[in-house]
């Protein structure tokens, strides 16, 4: 499968975006003529002036007086008129006129929705990827969905100097892949894979792409077939294994060219989000065509590229003044769209989107609209689903080790499952039995795999973070989600 569907922070490299955090309402100064009640002053009296009177020769009362919001102002101004306002006068005291004073401003923290979605993202590519529903791809594009959230977060990050957050989204990614290829490259090398004789990338081009391996500049090179030095993988581990390092390159591409996209975008927002399906359009369809995965790097981030333009504008708050219903009608017109292409340029594997760039350009960037229309940006996971608060905080904190980890882990578990064959219990009915099932024990027996990954070599995220090294980081010891990773 060339273009797997991703659910990583792979944000899934990073940490999602902060939403929902509250602002204080400015503090007003005082104006000429205007009390601090918020009601026009009464003004001094002359020296020996007499007070007004009415018609019926009682005192006037001001507009203040009147509604209550400054009595006892009045009273100590016209003490021969008003001798004991405070004490006789029905009127409310002046502190029960006051409006309520705000609520204190909400520490910004993550946003659970968010979080909520990356985590659904990569058990839906887990999902994918063990069991080959293209259907899935239809059900909830999680490619589309982890870039969008990369993008809100990368435009929050650019409020600080653009060079440092490059950096430090760079330093986030790096890291964990060498230590994937410190294990992955071996294997190749034992397995008899020469790269200067690779019919694809031999002589000393084969021997330069190596370096994708350490900078993803583009895709890895690997060999379709291999010899499996470990005994239990099969031939082609290395396609299933390492062809998903495609998303570390087309993000670490996004983040570089982040700082321009969102100058771009503050000033024409709607020509920079639609760009990318305009190049989609066009080396997508076959128009123009770039050989070898050259194109294929072009393609993915044309396809993806409107997607993390609109995380900008969830970010910059773009995405909220668009009417709901004139947003959420786009989207569907443009998701229609996506599935009408899809249906006339199906590839071998059906509707898998994944395999139509147009088709999953249009209906990623038209769901992940509606997804984020809808944001309630939660700071705390409300009722039932606070019950899988740890295992979202977990999979956000771990989401480029499960990423990168999972499709060699699925592999791990086919032999797993063959040792029950050989028990002495097992007769034909027991073995048929487990025949129909076998996916379903694979996707069962691949989360403790995927935990013992996260205890094994997880730790590397928060060195290359800059943290304390944790081995569970499921914001058990943090006190609350919205003090966890920010």
């Amino acid at each position: 499968m060339t273009h797997p569907t991703n659910g990583g922070s792979g944000e899934g490299v990073d940490e999602p975006s902060a939403q929902g955090s509250w602002f204080a309402k400015p503090e007003h100064g005082r104006t000429l003529g205007v009390s601090e009640a918020g009601w026009p002053a009464v003004p001094p009296a002359r020296p020996g002036a007499t007070p007004p009177r009415g018609p019926g020769g009682g005192p006037v009362l001001t507009d203040a007086v009147a509604t209550g919001g400054v009595a006892a102002e009045a009273t100590a101004r016209f003490p021969e008129v008003l001798p004991r306002a405070e004490a006789t006068s029905p009127l409310p005291k002046a502190e029960s006129t006051l409006p309520e004073a705000a609520p204190a401003p909400k520490k910004p923290g993550r946003d659970r929705y968010l979080d909520l979605l990356r985590s659904v993202a990569l058990v839906r590519v887990v999902a994918y990827h063990l069991f080959g529903w293209v259907w899935l791809s239809v059900v909830f594009p999680s490619m589309g969905v982890m870039f969008a959230l990369a993008g809100s977060l990368m435009a929050r990050s650019l409020s600080r100097p653009a060079l440092s957050v490059v950096r430090g989204r760079l330093r986030r990614l790096l890291p964990p892949m060498w230590l994937f290829s410190a294990l992955v490259l071996p294997l190749l090398f034992i397995g008899g894979w020469n790269p200067g004789k690779d019919p694809d990338t031999g002589g000393a081009w084969g021997w330069l792409g190596i370096v994708n391996y350490v900078i993803p500049i583009g895709a890895p090179a690997y060999p379709w077939e291999i010899a499996n030095p470990p005994g239990f993988l099969e031939t082609t581990w290395a396609e299933q294994g390492i062809g998903p390092l495609w998303y570390l390159r087309a993000y670490m591409w996004f983040v570089i060219a982040s700082p321009l996209l969102l100058k771009a975008f503050r000033k024409l927002p709607w020509a920079t989000l639609c760009a990318p399906l305009a190049l989609t359009a066009v080396i997508g369809t076959g128009l123009v065509e770039i050989p070898g995965r050259t194109g294929e790097a072009v393609t993915d981030f044309a396809v993806y590229g409107s997607c993390w333009v609109l995380g900008f504008a969830h970010q910059e708050g773009v995405l909220q003044k668009v009417p709901r219903y004139a947003a959420v009608s786009g989207a569907a017109l443009l998701m229609g769209f996506g599935l009408w292409w899809a249906s006339g340029h199906l590839s071998e594997e059906g509707w898998d989107l994944n395999e139509i760039p147009l088709a999953q350009a249009t209906w990623s960037l038209g769901f992940v609209v509606i997804l984020l229309q809808y944001a309630p940006s939660w700071q705390q996971l409300p009722g039932r689903l606070a019950r899988w608060d740890r295992l979202v905080t977990l999979a956000n904190n771990r989401a480029v080790t499960i990423y990168l980890w999972h499709n060699l882990l699925i592999m791990a578990t086919f032999p797993l499952i063959d040792l029950l064959y050989q028990l002495p219990f097992m007769d034909d009915k027991l073995s048929s039995a487990l025949d129909s099932t076998y996916m379903l024990w694979s996707f069962v027996l691949i989360w403790p795999l995927i935990a013992l990954a996260i205890v094994a070599t997880g730790w590397v995220e928060d060195l290359a973070a800059k943290r304390r090294p944790r081995l569970w980081p499921d914001g058990r010891r943090t006190g609350g989600s919205g003090s966890r990773r920010k």
